[in-house]
């Protein structure tokens, strides 16, 4: 007669909460003070401790990206004596386990090469370690001496020069047209009122901390900054600051990256949410090798589709606040959203589509008189 056997197993159902990168920022640039070392800072940091008293070029977009930033934000830094010299500094960090959304190159870039090498490092990094992120480079100020300087005209020629014929979807390039530009814009990628599905035109979240119109550059004609220029550098992909005739503050033109005039990540937003999107993905994925609870019928499917419908659902939580819409990253997901092909018994092929939600960019009013006769 057989024994009596008791066995209790805990299951691991991987339910936890997905690790987050988003809205966190690794930034490179000139800096005396702790020189090739990987620092940690956020909005408690003193960052005359950490980046050194003296004004530097790190220093300067990391504070930018701060003020505009706001409440919890982080970052890292790698101050280094040649922003040129940037690789070595990203290998650091990710030797270091260091994950982040984006990295910030403070150094302005000198030729198109240097983009290049941006996005090959980009997807470099995805293809060693599976981390997904963007660059962030920056441009060269205009030169506004009297006489021997740049026009505007000259100068925007000149920036073109980098951006013409160039497809690198992970690059955003921010020409200095303040001294903190690049910082302003990644801080305002960073701040918590919004999410990565939002756009850095965003008007609603206020105008920029730290400049306004009165610190506009000019050209060597004396001629200040605008909206033509704005719209002239934004025509060629750089993402640059903006305002509205009667509308206090300065505000940004569109996130651009790089990408291919047709391609579906030409603003930073798109490119963001679906990358967070596919950071959790990969980590369900991961759970699913070799579990054989993950098969080709339709109980196993309906499995697999419901754990990797995780994601997007989380992504998808919006909600209302008497009548205020707070809309999600994603819109929810719906049957159809999640394809399972097996390739062969051991090959899988799966099929995801995430729906970001529309965001007004352009928008026109039409106003009509109403001149009937009064109803009686």
């Amino acid at each position: 007669m057989a024994l009596g056997k008791i066995t209790v197993n805990a299951l691991n159902l991987n339910q936890g909460p997905f690790p987050t990168v988003e809205k966190y920022f690794l930034f490179i640039g000139v800096g005396a003070t702790n020189p090739n070392t990987l620092l940690f800072l956020n909005s408690d940091s003193n960052l005359d401790t950490e980046l050194g008293v003296a004004d530097s070029e790190i220093k300067r977009q990391v504070k930018a990206a701060k003020a505009n930033a706001g409440q919890n934000w982080a970052c890292c830094a790698i101050p280094v004596a040649d922003g040129t010299l940037w690789a070595p500094a990203v290998d650091l960090a990710m030797n270091n386990n260091v994950k982040v959304e984006a990295i910030v190159i403070c150094t302005p870039v000198a030729a198109q090469a240097d983009l290049t090498a941006m996005h090959t490092k980009a997807e470099e990094i995805n293809t060693t370690y599976g981390r997904r992120l963007f660059f962030i480079a920056a441009a060269e100020a205009i030169d506004p001496t009297p006489s021997t300087g740049q026009t505007w005209s000259a100068y925007i020629t000149a920036l073109t020069a980098l951006t013409t014929t160039l497809a690198a979807m992970r690059v955003s390039i921010v020409p200095y047209i303040y001294d903190d530009a690049v910082g302003i814009y990644a801080g305002r990628l960073c701040n918590y009122q919004t999410s990565v599905a939002d756009t850095p035109m965003r008007v609603n979240t206020g105008s920029i901390i730290g400049q306004d119109q009165s610190t506009l550059p000019t050209d060597k004609d004396g001629i200040i900054y605008n909206n033509a220029h704005a719209k002239a550098l934004n025509d060629q992909r750089f993402s640059v600051p903006q305002f509205y005739p009667d509308y206090e503050g300065v505000y940004w033109t569109d996130g651009q990256t790089l990408d291919a005039a047709i391609g579906d990540y030409t603003v930073i937003e798109n490119l963001r949410v679906v990358d967070k999107a596919a950071r959790a993905v990969r980590l369900v994925l991961i759970s699913l090798v070799g579990d054989r609870r993950f098969n080709s019928s339709p109980i196993g499917t309906a499995w697999a589709i419901s754990k990797l419908m995780r994601p997007l659902f989380e992504m998808s939580r919006s909600y209302d606040f008497q009548g205020i819409p707070f809309p999600a990253e994603l819109k929810s997901p719906v049957d159809g959203d999640i394809a399972i092909q097996w390739v062969t018994r051991t090959q899988v092929q799966i099929f995801i589509k995430a729906r970001p939600s529309e965001i007004p960019k352009d928008l026109t009013a039409n106003i009509v008189l109403d001149l009937s006769a009064p109803a009686q």
